[in-house]
């Protein structure tokens, strides 16, 4: 199947994996990771972007920080316990269901749930988006080394303004006037 080379807001959906509590301070530039989340999560609420979060073992990580919990009140968040969302069932089940073939992935960590996740969903035809200044590791270096192996396995490396501009699609509307002005500007 062919995907399209840019986001499509009416085609996607976003998946937040595990900023939770006891993880989020052990994360290098975790306060900018977490306000990349915030104004990326708030842009796509105000779109209509589906938003999906999961929390790895919440009962030992704690659930998803208080800074995010705002932006979590239109979200379905799961529960997971496997590395990648993808292979728990009620979760790829869900994620599916939504008949969006094009995902953008946020959250951490960026070399354990979020690249095992983003190379399952693109092995299951998904389109996979990782925002760069919405995801992070406890090192700089597993980062980068995960955003490298997800690119050379066909996942698109975005910042959280190119997801933003591909969901507008243009100037000179309502929409873009307002979200430019509340978000970007």
């Amino acid at each position: 199947m062919k995907h399209s080379p840019l986001i499509q807001r009416h085609a996607c959906f976003v998946l937040l994996i595990d900023i939770q509590q006891k993880l989020a301070p052990a994360i290098a530039e975790s306060e900018s990771v977490i306000e990349r989340n915030q104004w990326l999560l708030n842009i796509a609420h105000e779109l209509s972007v589906p938003v999906v979060a999961t929390e790895q073992y919440p009962s030992g990580l704690g659930h998803t920080v208080a800074a995010l919990e705002e932006q979590m009140k239109q979200a379905i968040v799961y529960e997971k316990l496997h590395f990648s969302a993808f292979q728990e069932k009620s979760i790829a089940d869900a994620l599916v269901g939504l008949n969006r073939p094009q995902v953008i992935i946020t959250g951490t960590e960026t070399h354990v749930c979020v690249l095992q996740t983003a190379l399952d969903m693109q092995e299951a035809g998904l389109q996979v988006f990782v925002v760069e200044d919405a995801v992070g590791s406890r090192r700089e270096l597993n980062k980068q080394l995960a955003l490298q192996r997800m690119q050379q396995a066909g996942c698109v490396i975005v910042s959280s303004e190119m997801v933003a501009f591909e969901w507008l699609q243009r100037c000179a509307t309502d929409e873009f006037r307002h979200i430019s002005k509340t978000y970007i500007r």
